[in-house]
């Protein structure tokens, strides 16, 4: 029997999202025969260490990474689970790291034909002298998840609230062009495109908001959209997913405007390494209607966890 510990919580700004998630991934890992143990992680890696390779030995077999956000899923846990030759889930040190770092992220998918929304990086601080490109046009930290700091700048909105606003994530931030249309996403398990699912959010856009209330946002999986668009959608994700040399569960979220022919209005946002798995995550529910149930996506994802050497 599997020893599985899963890791929650930590002190980014997903936290509360993260203990949601790491109560369902437990849940359904206990429902798929597994024993789990459930573990807080806090700013204390002496404590983390010691809980994963316990002094007198017993430590679990592999951990189930259900943080989000900053140091849970940019490359900074993995690191330590790396060290310790502890098997873990989702994707390792480096696809984290440049996945979870947007400017990065965008470099690597343009270098492989991937198209992506017209953007720069500029010093939060600019903002004060004036729009860096015309309206509408979307402000996002650099290196957060879940809609976190994001905002779209549209005509009659104060752009010196944005900046207080974003102060918090630092010096720097994304600068793209709002892609107006339609809100997609995929979800990858290992190396198969999974669906494509069309988000309907009854708030301005798809933010923390829309992703983490019940019934603020409509689900349609399959998306209602063209094959051709459906196709590259999925195509697009996976490509993303290999070019950044994921493993495990991963999700691409894309714009699609459809008021232009064909696929040439789709552009990829970025890409989540540790989808959201809370009772209104998307990737579970793709897997769902692929007929795969929550515990067996559970028991996936432990037996295609990484094996550090």
């Amino acid at each position: 029997m599997t020893t599985v510990a899963v890791l929650m919580g930590g002190w980014s700004p997903e936290r509360e999202v993260s203990l949601v998630s790491g109560k369902a991934c437990a849940e359904g890992l206990r429902d798929g025969g597994h024993t789990v143990i459930e573990y807080d992680v806090k700013r204390d890696l002496r404590a983390l260490v010691d809980f994963l390779r316990p002094a007198g030995g017993g430590g679990p077999d592999v951990v189930f990474n259900a943080m989000h956000g900053k140091y849970g899923e940019d490359g900074c846990i993995q690191g330590v689970l790396e060290i310790l030759a502890v098997p873990y889930t989702h994707s390792g040190v480096l696809a984290s790291a440049i996945a979870m770092d947007k400017p990065m992220a965008r470099h690597v998918f343009t270098s492989i034909g991937i198209r992506v929304a017209l953007g720069k990086v500029v010093e939060r601080r600019s903002l004060a002298s004036g729009d860096p490109m015309p309206r509408p046009y979307v402000v996002k930290p650099i290196d957060q998840g879940s809609s976190v700091g994001v905002h779209i700048v549209r005509e009659g909105d104060n752009l010196s609230v944005v900046e207080a606003a974003e102060a918090q994530f630092g010096e720097r931030v994304l600068i793209e062009q709002f892609v107006p249309g339609r809100e997609l996403t995929v979800a990858i398990m290992a190396d198969k495109a999974v669906a494509v699912t069309e988000l309907r959010p009854r708030t301005r856009f798809y933010d923390y908001e829309a992703k983490y209330t019940d019934g603020v946002t409509e689900h349609l999986v399959p998306a209602p959209i063209p094959a051709e668009v459906y196709e590259k959608a999925k195509e697009w994700a996976l490509m993303a997913h290999q070019a950044l040399g994921c493993t495990g569960l991963t999700r691409a979220d894309l714009r699609w405007d459809d008021s232009k022919p064909g696929t040439d209005g789709l552009v990829v946002l970025e890409l989540n390494t540790q989808p959201g798995m809370t009772p209104l995550s998307l990737a579970p529910e793709q897997a769902k209607w692929a007929g795969i149930s929550w515990s067996q996506l559970m028991t996936w994802m432990v037996e295609h966890a990484r094996r550090p050497s």
